[in-house]
């Protein structure tokens, strides 16, 4: 059975299909929910948060094509709305046993985390989910144009603070 007839049959009911579907998008999910939080036991609660929203509104999905974007969408909510509860962020500091890539790494996710949450979702959605431009617009419901000047716009704060850091 593919996809789109295992969301047909999930949205209509079929708990075997929710659960079966669930296991399906499980790995994609939490890497998502990791890439946002960066820890496991905040993405195994943001996994936990979507599977519980998934069961309880998938009957509101209108197009079962687009079941995948629509547990995308409760992974990035939920995580948004985790780190808007804690306001702050948990980086380890123990550079000294890191090699000089998670260094850079651990900056970079510094300064990403000083960009407003709306600029900190298109870098993930960009850059760490490899989406497309036009499957950024359709996942955020704006015009391709707009995600376009957005990552410019972020891109070049980015920048800035990069300069700002002494960082080359």
């Amino acid at each position: 059975m593919d996809e789109i007839q295992l969301a047909r049959e999930a949205i209509n009911g079929n708990e075997a299909a929710q659960m079966q579907l669930l296991n399906l998008y499980k790995d994609p999910m939490y890497r998502i929910a990791y890439s946002y939080m960066r820890n496991e036991q905040d993405a195994d609660d943001a996994l936990q948060e979507m599977t519980y929203q998934c069961l309880k509104n998938i009957h509101r999905v209108q197009k079962p094509e687009f079941l995948k974007t629509w547990l995308v969408r409760i992974v990035i909510n939920t995580c948004l709305m985790m780190k808007r509860r804690r306001k702050r962020d948990v980086i380890t500091n123990d550079f000294q046993e890191q090699p000089q890539h998670m260094a850079e790494l651990f900056e970079l996710n510094d300064v990403i985390s000083q960009l407003p949450i709306e600029q900190q979702e298109l870098i993930h959605l960009k850059y760490f989910k490899d989406l497309k431009n036009s499957e950024i617009a359709t996942l955020l419901n704006i015009p391709e144009g707009t995600v376009k000047s957005r990552l410019h716009k972020t891109l070049k704060k980015i920048r800035h603070l990069f300069g700002e850091g002494g960082i080359s």
